[in-house]
This record gives C-alpha cells, sequence and structure tokens, in this order.
C-alpha cells in the first residue's frame, strides 16, 4: 500500500486557514480509514479530519498549535511502522515548543524583506481593507512565505490598542506560582475579535420591553404531552414561539433582518435565524435556514440537535454560516437583563431571559405574572428607532396571545 497524505479540508465559506487543535492518535499507531485523526480549531468551529484509509500514522507533519491552510500536508498514513517525521509542507507553520507549563513566547521581530513576500491572503485583504488596517501594520504574517492570513489579522485586532507614545517598553509582568498562564483558542481569539469589531463598526443601541409569558406556558402545559407523542424527539420548549414571532415582526420591518455592504443595503426575504448556543469552547450560532418556513416541531427539533452537537463539537462549518438575525437566551443561565451584542454582519439580536414572577397591574387589579425582559440590540445605521421599538412590541404581541402567530396577524 502507498503512502497516503492527509490533507487539510475545505472549511467552508470564508474560511481559509485552521490551528490543528489536538491529534487524536499518535505516529506509529494504527488507524483505520475514516476513523478521525486530528482535530483542527477554525474561527467558527472545530473540525475532525479522518484517516483516507486504513494502515499506520507514519509521521505527523503539523504539530498540535500549528496554523494550516486549506490543501496543506498534516500528516500520512502508511503500512508498517511509522516512517521518520517529514518536513512541514507548504502552509504549515509549526509554533515554538514552550519550555514550561507556564511559558510564554514573544512574537518574533518581522524579518527585513520585500513587503511583496508578506501579501495579504484573500480572506484576510478582504478585512484588512474593512477594518482599514494596513498590510505593514501587521508585518509577516504565519502563512507561507510570511503572508499574512486572517488568523493574523483577527489576533492583530483582538490586541489592546498600543498608546500613542510609549516612551519604553512595559516591563515583564512577574509572574506568579498560583497562576496559570494558558493561550487563548482560535476560537476564543475570533470571538473577542468580533465582538471588538461589532462596536467599532455598528452605531449600536438596544431597546428593552417585558413580556407576560402567561399565554404561552398555559398553551404549553396543556398540549405539551400531545405535541412531544405526536413529534419524537422535539420537546415542546419556548424557543420555537420566539422563533415564529421573530420570523412574523421580521417580515413585516425587514430593515430588522437587513444587512449593509459598503454603500448598499441588502434586504432578505427569508429569515436565516441564528441561535447561540454554548459549546465547550465558547458560544456559537448555529443557524435554522428558512425559519419561517419551519414548524413548531421542526423548530424544537433542529434547536435540540444544534445544543447536543455544539457540545459534543460536531457541529458543521456552513452551520454556523449565512444567518440574517440571532436570538441569544441568557435566561438559561439565570440572567435577569442584558444587552445582546450584535452578530455582524448581521444588523439585529434579540436576547431572550429569566422568567420571573412579578406584581403586575392587569384591568386596575395588581395579579402575579410570569414576566421576561426582552432586549433588541439593533444597528442604528439601518435601523430607525421606531422600526426597532415596533418589532420588539409585535414579538411581545404575538408571544402574549400565541393565537396571533396561527391567524398571521
Amino acid at each position: 500500500m502507498m503512502a497516503t497524505e492527509i490533507k487539510v479540508p475545505a472549511l467552508g465559506e470564508s474560511v481559509s486557514t485552521a490551528t490543528v487543535a489536538r491529534w487524536l492518535k499518535k505516529a506509529g499507531e494504527a488507524v483505520a480509514a475514516d476513523e478521525p485523526l486530528v482535530e483542527l480549531e477554525t474561527d467558527k468551529v472545530t473540525v475532525e479530519v479522518p484517516s483516507p484509509s486504513a494502515g499506520t500514522l507514519s509521521s505527523i507533519v503539523a504539530d498540535e498549535g500549528a496554523e494550516v491552510e486549506v490543501g496543506a500536508v498534516l500528516g500520512v498514513v502508511g503500512e508498517g511502522a511509522g516512517a521518520p517525521a517529514a518536513k512541514p509542507a507548504a502552509g504549515v507553520n509549526p509554533p515554538p515548543r514552550p519550555s514550561g507549563p507556564v511559558a510564554r513566547h514573544e512574537p518574533p521581530a518581522a524579518p527585513a524583506a520585500d513587503a511583496a513576500s508578506h501579501a495579504p491572503l484573500p480572506a484576510a485583504a478582504k478585512m484588512l481593507v474593512e477594518q482599514g488596517v494596513a498590510p505593514a501594520r501587521i508585518g509577516a504574517g504565519s502563512g507561507k512565505d510570511g503572508r499574512i492570513t486572517k488568523g493574523d489579522v483577527l489576533d492583530f485586532l483582538a490586541r489592546p490598542a498600543a498608546p500613542a507614545a510609549a516612551p519604553a517598553a512595559r516591563a515583564p509582568r512577574p509572574s506568579d506560582a498560583r497562576e496559570e498562564r494558558v493561550k487563548m483558542t482560535r476560537l476564543r481569539r475570533t470571538i473577542a475579535a468580533r465582538l471588538k469589531e461589532a462596536q467599532n463598526n455598528a452605531a449600536m443601541l438596544t431597546t428593552f420591553n417585558e413580556v407576560d409569558m402567561s399565554a404561552v406556558m398555559a398553551l404549553r402545559a396543556e398540549y405539551r404531552d400531545a405535541f412531544e407523542k405526536k413529534h419524537p424527539g422535539a420537546r415542546l420548549g419556548f424557543m420555537s414561539f420566539f422563533v415564529r414571532a421573530c420570523c412574523a415582526g421580521l417580515a413585516e420591518f425587514p430593515a430588522v433582518n437587513a444587512e449593509i455592504d459598503g454603500d448598499e443595503v441588502i434586504y432578505k426575504h427569508f429569515v436565516n435565524m441564528g441561535i447561540a448556543v454554548g459549546g465547550p469552547n465558547g458560544l456559537v450560532v448555529p443557524v435554522l435556514r428558512d425559519a419561517e418556513q419551519m414548524s413548531f416541531a421542526k423548530i424544537e427539533a433542529s434547536i435540540a440537535d444544534f445544543g447536543k452537537r455544539a457540545r459534543d463539537g460536531q457541529l458543521k462549518i456552513d452551520e454556523l454560516a449565512g444567518g440574517s438575525f440571532s436570538i441569544t437566551n441568557g435566561g438559561i443561565y439565570g440572567s435577569l437583563m442584558s444587552t445582546p451584542i450584535l452578530n455582524p454582519p448581521q444588523s439585529a439580536i434579540l436576547g431572550m431571559h429569566k422568567i420571573q414572577e412579578r406584581p403586575m397591574a392587569i384591568g386596575g387589579k395588581v395579579e402575579i405574572r410570569p414576566m421576561m425582559y426582552l432586549a433588541l440590540s439593533y444597528d442604528h445605521r439601518i435601523i430607525d428607532g421606531k422600526e426597532a421599538v415596533s418589532f420588539l412590541v409585535r414579538v411581545k404581541e404575538s408571544i402574549e396571545d400565541p393565537r396571533r402567530l396561527l391567524l398571521d396577524i
């Protein structure tokens, strides 16, 4: 049997590089065809790369922590005992070996070379233009021949800005035996960069309202058993009501479902609903495509599946792309009120919160009702305050009287 190279697969929309997160096999170990060999961490999700054939993992080319490009060789599967380690392939940049568990490595100084050799890759070039950052500010990248990758740009954006005038380099921070220094994961660095991007680029405002959950809770209690009996694997929760309520509101106020592209506004005649779920490495936002066409049962089953696979690290890259509006539910963690941050390039996000009984004035009398605060963060560049408030009121009305969702009013 001839040796077979293990290569970095296509990583999805706008993703050209990944970081080798963990090898699941050691060099010299036997592997089966399609057995997961290595985990790659991208800007969005962790991807398992399977063995292309049965045999022995004869060599590991890209060590854990190395940044690799699509098509780069990760290792080799052959027969018999493992072969000596091969030289790094094109697109692979092995990181320096740490000297201890808390060792810190400062980035090497950019070599004096022709600036053309540091030309950014296409995805990185697009981001540099969007952020107004000159490639020279980054210097040598981690890609082949020092080319700047998207990961290099994200790292640069995530770093705190240097002071206008620094008289001297900052003294090294003294270490403490009680501290542990852990390198940020690629996903966490990306989250940090995207959150900062949203704050820097959008004219972000948040409007609040509160919703009486009595009607939805009564409807759920009455029909939950029958619903779950008819739709095995789908539990009747609150998220399906909010997804449907948002879809109705977005149809009425399309700017809330739009995005800015340069000097144009893109209006979408569909709803790709992002649902924020917690994973082992941070928050991810898988997308319910064409959510306006989905039934309550399909919505609930899809969200449950997203949550399970997010915890297991099994979400696919294309499931995290293309969202037009998002919902995040901080209430599952006990949050009573918060201001959710936009998920670029989307222009709005709805924040749900904890249901809490509160005294409310109902028909001139005080009654105890299960109430939830709602928050809509939006980009004021394309969404007027009237539209944002009206959208949130429409969601409130649909939740407080779910019959509106059935009658499309």
